[in-house]
């Protein structure tokens, strides 16, 4: 057996299976200590909520941590976030200009201060309104010559990052900084916010039986070889996964 970097979504991926999460957990902690396996979670959480779910699920410790939709990573438990990323999305980043634009939208509604991150503004806009509002928003955003993308998610929350960070972006960098092949890599996730995860190269990937429609139907729309949809939901899924790329035997 040889390690493998594993990179995995949290709510409705790791979490959401009570007894699947502790035989995930046994598995992966195994394979860390006899293989020198490294273990990811990426997550749309900030630092604040992370450390919410991680009391309450007991999640095991990672290596590497990837938050507030792929704009900070953390490294070996640290603090603070890893220097090397922030560089990269600093480039052509402006949170101050940002601010000054999303001014002139009244149907924009800040979302709590915990949700706002150096390289994140984050903001509910209600479903009826977005479509006419989003146009308008890049467009006057796009004037300011920001190198910047909007997220919308759920029918409700816009995250206005860095136009290169994603959980995709961010995995790339952890797995070339620890070299890692993309074949030695897993990656794993439930809604259209993980397709960056899936997109970006050929890296193993494991869609959990319970993934949301939008994930389903751009994986119909690619199909790929290197992807297996599990049967089983959250962690029953990902170690269906793991077992069915060889990772675990």
């Amino acid at each position: 057996m040889k390690p493998f970097l594993f990179v995995t979504d949290l709510d409705h991926t790791l979490v959401g299976n009570d007894a699947a999460l502790v035989e995930l957990s046994q598995l992966l902690t195994r394979h860390r200590q006899e293989y020198g396996t490294k273990i990811v979670y990426a997550t749309g959480r900030s630092p604040i909520l992370y450390q919410e779910l991680q009391a309450e699920k007991n999640l095991i410790e990672p290596d590497g941590l990837v938050l507030s939709v792929g704009t900070e990573i953390y490294l070996d438990g640290s603090d603070s976030p890893n220097s090397g990323w922030s560089e990269i999305l600093s480039v052509g980043w402006d949170r101050e200009l940002v601010l000054s634009v999303t001014k002139n939208f009244p149907e924009l509604a800040m979302q709590p201060a915990s949700e706002q991150r150096p390289f994140k503004v984050s903001f509910f806009l209600h479903q009826e309104v977005a479509a006419s509002v989003l146009p308008k928003l890049k467009l006057e955003l796009q004037k300011c010559e920001l190198n910047i993308k909007l997220i919308y998610s759920s029918g409700i929350d816009l995250d206005i990052v860095p136009f290169n960070s994603d959980k995709g972006q961010a995995m790339q960098f952890l797995r070339q900084k620890w070299e890692f092949a993309s074949e030695r890599t897993v990656v794993c996730g439930d809604s259209g916010n993980d397709i960056a995860l899936f997109a970006v190269g050929n890296e193993r990937g494991i869609i959990v039986g319970n993934a949301r429609p939008e994930l389903l139907q751009w994986h119909n729309e690619y199909p790929a070889d290197h992807r297996y949809l599990a049967k089983d939901f959250c962690a029953g899924g990902i170690i269906e996964g793991l077992f069915y790329f060889g990772f675990l035997e």
